[in-house]
């Protein structure tokens, strides 16, 4: 991947910040930290890169694919510095570079759609598309590589520049991408910088950049929509959820816990769109939490590279603190932990996969977003409690309902005020499908033909008719 402006300057030696392996604790490397002032250097070479780029789809097509291919050899590399940075199991990093070589190749196949209006004038008009010039693409921890490729891939096959930007946390293995796709894409067409903030916020406000794609925090989207404000720029804020999965009387507990388990803890519960509440049915309530809690205090916890490894650590020293605040806090408020509920005696950030029961309503770990081992699970009495509750936050990312009969579900679903909403499954999305939330958890379309879209301006052309 090409070299920080420090880098290219001879003689000066660049500034660097450690990478902490969450497995253990301890710094095991370290990446440039870039200052923000070499960003005008980085979005210079990319807005020049971008007059060549945008010119041939047929180019831009080819070498996506060839990027695909390119990412795939590099599999086993870029899965074992993701699980060492990020910290989930070997397997799940290998299909999180999977599923970033999957999305290299389903946007190289789409491309955009010419359109002829027709209104009655003696005019045809024609709607082309254009890209819009340098995108930038802030990435956060939780999937470093698979949501960076769902930014950069519909933005590099619409013909624009991207400089990409992972979290400081887990900047190797975005690093280590950016030198594969170097080896399929023209220079300066995608550009890596690593760096703690500013460096974020600079690029975000950056006059040169075009669009800016953010993955993260609400209070964060709110400071990026802030800065590109100032330029004028696109803004696309995929932010924080806190899914409510709506179990019905109907459901037969040990037919969904996995699942249901799952939905919630995979990647230790840093999901965006993982299920972070249950609302079961009052009779139902205490054999919900007795399935869950066996499954919450039977799974392997450890290190992502051990093999019998389900669940790794939390990414960072910051994000434990948090999980381990709102789980204290919903225990002094009155919740009891079927299982876990604190941290794991020994090295590295892990927590104690937790089921909550008797929780609170008003208890931060119900109303905000905990992002990590800790599922509360809430009684209900009447179905338009358990919706009004699931609805009930400013959140609206994703939700689910969980019954035998589907069109019972179906009608609760219908009734989510969410992005995307599930029937007896959670969050599993499809390349072609929308992705985007609702309140306070985003703006703008990611995902399918909407993100392509997403990263084009309409072009309309306008000629007489043919006497």
């Amino acid at each position: 991947m090409p070299t920080s402006e420090s880098e290219r300057v001879p003689g000066r030696q660049p500034a660097r910040f450690a990478v902490v392996d969450p497995a253990t604790g301890e710094t095991f490397d370290e990446a440039p930290d870039q200052r923000p002032d070499e960003l005008d250097a980085v979005v210079d070479r990319a807005h020049r890169a971008w007059h060549g780029w945008r010119a041939d789809p047929v180019v831009r097509t080819t070498a996506l694919r060839v990027a695909a291919n390119a990412v795939e050899a590099a599999g086993d590399d870029l899965a074992r510095l993701l699980t060492l940075e990020q910290g989930k199991p070997l397997a799940e990093s290998h299909a999180e570079v999977a599923r970033t070589a999957a999305r290299l190749r389903y946007f190289a196949d789409l491309a955009p759609r010419t359109r002829r209006i027709t209104d009655g004038r003696p005019v045809h008009s024609e709607i082309r598309w254009r890209s819009l010039g340098p995108v930038a693409a802030i990435v956060p921890w939780n999937f470093p590589l698979q949501l960076a490729a769902a930014k950069f891939a519909p933005a590099l096959v619409a013909g624009n520049t991207v400089v990409l930007k992972p979290s400081p946390f887990t900047p190797l293995a975005t690093r280590l991408l950016g030198t594969v796709l170097a080896t399929a894409l023209p220079e300066d067409v995608l550009t890596v910088v690593t760096g703690r903030e500013p460096l974020g916020a600079r690029l975000a406000s950056h006059p040169g950049i075009r669009h800016v794609t953010f993955t993260g925090s609400v209070p964060t989207g709110r400071a990026v929509a802030e800065a590109a404000a100032a330029s004028l720029a696109r803004v696309t804020l995929e932010l924080g959820g806190n899914d409510a999965a709506v179990l019905l009387d109907d459901i037969e507990v040990d037919r969904i816990a996995d699942r249901l388990f799952w939905a919630a803890f995979r990647n230790c519960g840093q999901v965006c769109m993982a299920v972070k509440r249950v609302y079961a049915p009052a009779q139902l309530h205490a054999e919900v939490v007795e399935a869950l809690a066996q499954r919450a205090q039977t799974v392997a916890v450890g290190s992502g590279l051990n093999p019998e490894t389900r669940l790794g650590p939390v990414n960072n020293a910051p994000q434990l603190a948090r999980v381990e605040q709102v789980t204290k806090q919903a225990l002094a408020d009155g919740a009891r932990a079927a299982a876990g509920g604190h941290r794991l005696d020994g090295p590295g950030y892990f927590f104690a996969p937790t089921i909550l029961t008797d929780v609170p309503p008003g208890s931060p770990v119900v109303t905000k977003e905990q992002f990590g081992p800790v599922l509360p699970v809430l009684p209900y009495r009447s179905l338009d409690e358990a919706v009004d509750a699931a609805n009930g936050t400013g959140f609206g990312l994703g939700g689910s309902v969980w019954g035998t009969d589907l069109d019972r579900a179906g009608a609760v679903a219908d009734r989510l005020e969410c992005g995307t909403a599930w029937i007896n499954h959670h969050a599993e999305l499809s390349l072609a499908q929308p992705f985007a939330g609702v309140k306070n958890s985003g703006v703008g379309v990611a995902g399918g033909p909407w993100g392509l879209y997403g990263n084009l301006r309409p072009f309309v052309v306008h000629r007489p008719q043919e006497a």
